[in-house]
């Protein structure tokens, strides 16, 4: 006989594959709405949630916001019903899964604002009625899936692998890059437990080519800070060495093609006007 931890997985993961989760997506940015167009396109019923009017009205009027994604798509879904926007948080009693993706910024003191999160997680805590899968891609310094998220749920009673399951997956999204959008980009998955880790994957799978599982969401959080603060750092060194070589009069780019010859080792990063975007700059200040 099945215990009702094993019982509710097996639910899960049944709705998973007939397509009947109900999915909601918080936050219709170049991350969100990408991401609720995949769930959408391979055939589930999901909700955009977000607090900008216009953007909701403009959705549900098949209109994309997002240069990545084309209005035709958006359209398309709409018209089939399996895409809606809405400003109200209240829908959440309605969903079986929810993938957070707003925005982390820093503060005024340069330190990280999880503002946004804690609202969500607060209306998630509001309206629930049901057991959840919470998904947080919102990049952010470790531990906060588990101190932020898990912690505010516990305060209000909720038990993992009953009434939640809780994991995260940092957005990796690169936007105008026509060879890697949503889909392409393989997917790190970090749960709080097995069962969130497992039913998360399960998901992701359906609309992502390449999902990668790890151990813990701390694990998850840091990879995102890693791949970006490796980034910014190379791009600030190789810069540096632009600077040095035409002091010397040596030709950077031959510099850098020559050391790319080299098999092992040796990622080639190219002089430009530094780090810019949403992620790059921020994202290395998490770690402080």
């Amino acid at each position: 006989m099945l215990t009702i931890t094993e019982e509710l997985k097996e639910i899960y993961l049944n709705k998973i594959e007939t397509k009947n989760l109900r999915v909601g997506v918080i936050g219709m940015g170049y991350v969100g709405l990408p991401l609720a167009v995949e769930f959408a396109k391979y055939g589930l019923k999901v909700v955009g949630i977000d607090l900008n009017e216009q953007k909701v009205s403009s959705l549900n009027q098949g209109k994309s916001h997002i240069l990545d994604v084309p209005d035709y798509e958006v359209n398309q879904l709409v018209e089939n019903r399996n895409l809606l926007a809405t400003s109200d948080f209240s829908i959440i009693s309605e969903l079986d899964a929810l993938s957070i993706c707003v925005p982390t910024p820093l503060n005024e003191n340069q330190e990280p604002d999880t503002s946004y999160i804690e609202a969500t997680v607060k209306e998630i805590v509001r309206y629930q009625e049901k057991p959840l899968l919470v998904v947080l891609e919102s990049t952010t310094y470790p531990g906060t899936t588990r101190e932020l998220i898990a912690g505010t749920f516990e305060k209000n009673g909720l038990v993992l692998d009953q009434d939640y399951y809780l994991c995260f997956s940092p957005e990796r999204v690169d936007p105008g890059n026509k060879n890697y959008q949503t889909k392409q980009i393989p997917k790190v998955i970090g749960g709080l437990s097995e069962n969130s880790t497992h039913i998360g994957q399960a998901l992701y799978e359906k609309v992502i080519d390449a999902v990668v599982p790890v151990s813990s969401p701390e694990t998850a959080e840091m990879s995102k800070l890693l791949e970006n603060t490796f980034r910014s750092v190379n791009i600030a060194f190789v810069n540096e060495m632009a600077l040095m070589c035409d002091r010397m009069g040596i030709d950077i780019w031959e510099t850098i093609d020559a050391a790319a010859t080299k098999p092992f080792g040796y990622m080639p990063f190219y002089p430009g006007p530094g780090v810019g975007g949403h992620c790059i700059p921020l994202d290395p200040m998490y770690l402080y």
